[in-house]
Formats: structure tokens, C-alpha cells, sequence
């Protein structure tokens, strides 16, 4: 019992999991958006992929960062028209202040996360999340929109080889040649094939909630 319980704590930091009751729309990839415009190099020391994750009831959270290796966004008319971004999967950690057990170590956790169980960076070493558009915002904002949202980003995102297509509001700035993206949106790990355990009986699995967290912030410039 206690192996399984320490199992499933680890599990429950599994990614970018949250506790949220409206998730995005996530449908099949789309095409991505046409690369019109000027090119604007992504910052890589000050982007970054956040991710939180909970048992079952919003217990013991964890929470963490994902570096982006590489990353392009074009700019036309004061507007970004298409970007491109590359997960490094391998970079993926945990934030010590969210491991709050005596008898857990974040380095352990993040071993966990990134062999076969989860994310198997080996054979999976990046995701990546492709802009197939940008519009205005409209509709209700989720509890957990990011402040300030002002556009409705839809792209393709890529978790271990599958890609969906995913929208969601997001605070969007282009100015004296810069451009930033920031948002928080979350979506239901299942419809990646992310699981931990046999099937939905095993409670390693079910003491998992199956949402996910991802928060998204990124500058370039030209």
C-alpha cells in the first residue's frame, strides 16, 4: 500500500495537470498558419513553459518549468500572423517548493516523469506548439485565462508524437520591434495518450486528475 501510495504521488506531478472545471476546445491539428511577415527571434533565457499538476481534489500540488529550444514568431502590421515553438522535453523540472514531504526528493520526481511511465524523453526528447491562428477574443474566459487576454490563439500541440489542435485566449503584445505571447490554459491529458497505470480501474491512474495546466510565455524580438 505505501508503494502504491508513493506512486501515485508521483504520478499526480504528472506535467502541466491542474484543477480546472471548463477545459479549451481541443480538436484535430489544423493547418498551420502561413509564415507572413517579419521574422521575430523567441528569447530562450526568458521563455518558458510552465506546468502544475494535483491529486485528485486539488492535493498535493506540484509545479515546475520546461525550457523552449528554439522558437520563431512573424509579425505583420502590428500583428502576429504565425509561431513556432519547440518543447525541450529533457529540460523538464521541478520545483523543490512544490515537493513538500520529508520523504520525497524533486530529483526523483523529475527521473520519474521523464522515463517510460510519462514522457520517455528518450525516444520523445521535444514537443512542439505551432500557431494555425490568431483572432479576436470572444466567448467566456475561462477561470484561469491569463490577465489582460486580449486574442484567441489556436495551435497545434505536439506531446509524446500526437498532435491536436487546441484554442485558447491569450495576452498577445507586438510593439517597437517586440512581441510577446503569455497564456494559461488547460486541457485533458487523456487526449494525448498521457496515462499512469493499466486502465481507468488502476488507482495509480484514477488518483490522478486528468487536467492540465499549461502556461505559455514568450518574448522575441526582431
Amino acid at each position: 500500500m505505501k508503494k502504491l501510495t508513493v506512486l501515485a504521488l508521483a504520478a499526480a506531478a504528472l506535467m502541466f495537470t491542474a484543477c480546472n472545471d471548463k477545459k479549451e476546445t481541443v480538436k484535430d491539428a489544423q493547418e498551420v498558419a502561413a509564415k507572413t511577415g517579419e521574422a521575430y527571434k523567441v528569447d530562450l533565457a526568458t521563455s518558458n513553459v510552465n506546468w502544475k499538476a494535483f491529486h485528485k481534489g486539488g492535493f498535493a500540488p506540484r509545479w515546475g518549468t520546461l525550457n523552449l529550444k528554439s522558437g520563431e514568431i512573424t509579425v505583420e502590421n502590428d500583428a502576429i500572423t504565425s509561431g513556432d515553438f519547440v518543447i525541450d522535453m529533457t529540460s523538464l523540472k521541478v520545483d523543490p517548493a512544490s515537493v513538500t514531504e520529508a520523504d520525497k526528493k524533486p530529483a526523483d520526481l523529475e527521473a520519474h516523469l521523464k522515463n517510460e511511465d510519462f514522457f520517455n524523453v528518450t525516444k520523445n526528447p521535444t514537443a512542439d506548439f505551432k500557431i494555425t491562428s490568431v483572432g479576436e477574443l470572444a466567448g467566456d474566459l475561462p477561470k484561469d485565462a491569463v490577465a489582460g487576454a486580449n486574442k484567441t490563439v489556436s495551435g497545434n500541440l505536439t506531446l509524446l508524437g500526437k498532435t491536436l489542435n487546441v484554442s485558447f485566449p491569450a495576452k498577445v503584445t507586438v510593439a517597437a520591434g517586440k512581441a510577446a505571447l503569455e497564456a494559461k490554459f488547460t486541457v485533458n491529458r487523456a487526449d494525448w495518450g498521457i496515462k499512469f497505470g493499466t486502465d481507468e480501474t488502476d488507482p495509480a491512474e484514477w488518483m490522478i486528475s486528468k487536467d492540465i495546466e499549461i502556461g505559455i510565455n514568450v518574448n522575441a524580438a526582431q
